[in-house]
Order: C-alpha cells, then sequence, then structure tokens
C-alpha cells in the first residue's frame, strides 16, 4: 500500500497529550464489552509465552547481566549530597542537577551542553569500578567528541525541528565515554553507539520546566545503558547512524558527514567548550553583557524610560518569555536576563530565583525592555540602547558576550563560580579541596578520592 511520506504539518492539532492523560486516568475499570475483555486476556497470554519462550536467548542473558551491574545498592554519589545509589541512577540524577540552574558548560557551534550528559555516565562509572582520573578524562574527552561531531553534522536543521540537541545526542556521548572508560573493543563499542542511537531524549517543548535538566539526565543514563548492553554482548544495528532509517537521518534532513568523519583524532571538539558566567539560555547572555555594560556607564532602573534591544531572531523565539512567574520560565526571559543584568549587575542563579523573578522593582523594569529580531544581528550580539528619561541615550554593542570563546572564563572565574555554587552545600574549605581535587583529576589514582570530597 502506497504512503504520501511528506505530509504537511497540522498546525491545528487538538490537544490530544490532555485528552489522552484524562481518558487514562478517568476511564471506569472494565469499561467494555466481554469481547473486548476475552481479547485483552488473550493479548496478554501471548505475550507472557513469548517472554518466556525467549528467556535463555543471549539477549535475555546480556540484558540481565547489564541490569544486574544497576542493583539498587549504594554504587555511586548523588554530587552535593550524602546520597548514594545505583550508578544509572547517579547518572540521570547528577544530569539532572548539573543543567538544572541552565549554568553548565556550552559548545557553541550547536548549543549543545556536553558534560551533562557524557561526565555524569563516566563519573558514575568510574566511582563504581574504581578507575583513574585519567580514565576519567580520557573518557570525556572522546565522549564530548563524538556528541558534538554529530550535534555539528545535524545542527541546526535538528534544533530547528524541535530536538533537545544536548539530550538528543548526549547518549552517543555518554555511551561513547562509558565504552572506552570500560575497555570496550571497536566491535563493542560500535554495539554501544548503535544501542544509544534508539535513545535520542529531549524536546525544545519542554524549556522552562524540570523536563529540560531531564534530557542531560536520561541522556547520561541511557548511554551508561548502553554501554552496559555491549559489554555483555548485546547487539544493534551497526549502521544505526548513518542508515536511510538510522538516527540521523530520521531526526534531520541535514546530516553532515564531513562533519564527522573531518580531522578526527586532530580536533577535539571539547576546544570549542565554553562556560557562562550568566545562568540562563546562552543566547541571552549578550543581552545581560550589554545591560551590566549600562549599568556601568551609570544607568540605573530609576532614570530608564525604556530599554531597545535588538538581537538576532533566534533570541526571541528561544526567550521571548515576557512575563515569566518563576525562575525556571525567566530563564527563558531575555526581558528579565536585562532587567537583572542593569538592576544587578550579574545574572548567577540568584538572579534567576523565583522572589527575584517576581519582585515588583524587576517586573517594572522587565516591563521596560523593548526587543526586536533582526536577522542581521548576528546569533552572539546584541544592540542595546538606553533611553533615558532625560532625553539621553546610552548604547552598547556586544559581538561576543562574556563567556565566549572570544571573550573566555579564566581559570579564576571558573573557580570563583565553583565557590558561589558550591559553598552554601559543602562549606568554602571543603570547596576548596574539591576544586583543587577537580584541577589534578588526570594525576588521580582513583576517582573516588573526589568524589568523597563531593559529599557533604
Amino acid at each position: 500500500m502506497a504512503r504520501n511520506t511528506h505530509v504537511a504539518a497540522d498546525h491545528n492539532a487538538p490537544p490530544v497529550t490532555r485528552i489522552l492523560g484524562k481518558y487514562v486516568a478517568t476511564h471506569p475499570s472494565r469499561g467494555w464489552s466481554d469481547a473486548v475483555d476475552h481479547e485483552a486476556h488473550r493479548t496478554f497470554m501471548n505475550w507472557l509465552g513469548c517472554a518466556v519462550g525467549a528467556a535463555q536467548h543471549e539477549s535475555a542473558v546480556a540484558a540481565l547481566a547489564a541490569v544486574a551491574e544497576l542493583q539498587p545498592a549504594p554504587q555511586a554519589t548523588v554530587l552535593g549530597r550524602a546520597d548514594k545509589v545505583d550508578i544509572a541512577s547517579a547518572a540521570l540524577v547528577n544530569g539532572i542537577t548539573s543543567h538544572t540552574f541552565d549554568f553548565d558548560d556550552t559548545h557553541l557551534k550547536t548549543i549543545i551542553h556536553p558534560a551533562g550528559p557524557v561526565a555524569s555516565a563516566v563519573l558514575a562509572l568510574a566511582e563504581h569500578t574504581g578507575a583513574s582520573g585519567r580514565a576519567v578524562i580520557d573518557a570525556v574527552v572522546l565522549g564530548i567528541d563524538v556528541a558534538c561531531r554529530v550535534g555539528n553534522a545535524l545542527y541546526p536543521d535538528h534544533y530547528d525541528k524541535g530536538w533537545h540537541i544536548t539530550g538528543s545526542t548526549g547518549m552517543l556521548g555518554a555511551a561513547a565515554a562509558c565504552s572506552r572508560l570500560l575497555g570496550l573493543d571497536e566491535e563493542k563499542t560500535t554495539m554501544a553507539l548503535g544501542i544509544a542511537a534508539s535513545q535520542p531524549v529531549g524536546l525544545r517543548e519542554q524549556f522552562g520546566t524540570m523536563t529540560k535538566p531531564f534530557h542531560p539526565g536520561g541522556a547520561a543514563r541511557a548511554g551508561l545503558m548502553s554501554a552496559l548492553l555491549a559489554k555483555h554482548g548485546f547487539t544493534s544495528s551497526a549502521k544505526a547512524l548513518e542508515a536511510p532509517r538510522g538516527l540521523m537521518q530520521v531526526i534531520s534532513a541535514k546530516s553532515d558527514w564531513n562533519e564527522i568523519t573531518d580531522e578526527l583524532g586532530t580536533r577535539f571538539e571539547i576546544s570549542f567548550n565554553t562556560y557562562k558566567p550568566f545562568a540562563c539560555g546562552i543566547v541571552i547572555h549578550p543581552s545581560i553583557d550589554a545591560c551590566v555594560q549600562l549599568r556601568e556607564q551609570g544607568v540605573t532602573p530609576e532614570n530608564v524610560e525604556r530599554i531597545e534591544l535588538t538581537v538576532h531572531p533566534l533570541v526571541l523565539e528561544l526567550t521571548g518569555k515576557k512575563e515569566p512567574t518563576d525562575g525556571l520560565l525567566a530563564k527563558f526571559s531575555v526581558y528579565h536576563g536585562c532587567a537583572a543584568g542593569l538592576i544587578f549587575g550579574r545574572a548567577a542563579e540568584e538572579e534567576f530565583s523565583d522572589h527575584i523573578v517576581t519582585r515588583d522593582d524587576v517586573v517594572a523594569l522587565r516591563r521596560k525592555v523593548v526587543a526586536t529580531a533582526d536577522g542581521n544581528v548576528d546569533e552572539a550580539a546584541a544592540l542595546v540602547k538606553a533611553v533615558l528619561k532625560d532625553g539621553r541615550e546610552v548604547n552598547v554593542r556586544v559581538d561576543h558576550a562574556i563567556g565566549s570563546l572570544q571573550r573566555p572564563m579564566t581559570d579564576a572565574n571558573l573557580d570563583a563560580k565553583f565557590h558561589a555554587l558550591a559553598d552554601p552545600i559543602l562549606g568554602a574549605a571543603r570547596v576548596r579541596e574539591l576544586i583543587g581535587a577537580c584541577w589534578q583529576l588526570g594525576d588521580a589514582a582513583d576517582v573516588r578520592s573526589l568524589t568523597a570530597l563531593a559529599r557533604p
């Protein structure tokens, strides 16, 4: 039967998610005919027979061996807490927490936050196995290279379709990194990537909710599980990325294979990683930077009539929320970012807390920001004009925000950021030790010396 594979998008679709949710939650028990009820029993019996029949198959043996490694035991640290959980859960939770503040690293070419999926998976596994710090560093470099090279090949089409590219490539990076840490051979590493290719996670619709940071956590867990499955002989297509119905061609109309193969082993994408001075979406950073500079030039919230902001259209597409009602939503509001930069001279996590977002003076200034999209403005730039109540105008242009490759955060900046985030959790003295352990990780004989410091 012929099928039309080019169906136009339906922009008037009914709210099926809510419809189905209500149906499942409220439909009465046994609210169907006897015939339907009988067929349900047949279906269940058939399923059970199939499952029992294949119980000794090599795929079941491999899967069971992998699952056995995820026993609910204290295998790995939940960073910043006294808790220890199984390695899959540690990968998940640490991946979530690493992205919750939207303060993590960014590979600017793709807007991937690569460490969330990769490091979360690797550290959990490394703590469980007692791996060296060098092994961890090696795995992180290679895992990030895999995730970002695939991201380079797909971006921007894949992202424009609505995928959160951190999650939808991160599981590949996590699988690659964990395979490296486990010492898997070429065939099993190929299988791990193939298994991970069936587990992309993350939709941009979730931005501004708790599910956004779930994406790197889910990707970390998926990649870790993929490597464990492959370790025990679980198989996948060896063409899972590149085949016509493989991951890349399914989720993107753009598949630039050269981005994966060019300079492989000589150019490492981690070299192009950047670190955020502001705890929000990266596209807001030039606007915040400009408003901080306005503040340094004497512009105050009291003498501002309005702030005229000109940015690339992507900025308003991603962060155009004018009236955020909580901190998570404010991270996707360029209006709030501008207000925070001018009022506080910074935009760290505190400036995206619920009580700041809803503060009267912040709301009032936010409403004075008038944003215009202009395709001639680079994504990394912002033009800001403060029109003052006395008629004067103050202009600031930012071509590259602080934290970019052109204006990178220094080691000292990163130390200070680490202290600001971790001191309230662990205490300044312990944080100093932990920072030292991070800088010396490549020389550590056992990564557990670091994870011990990461617990209160």
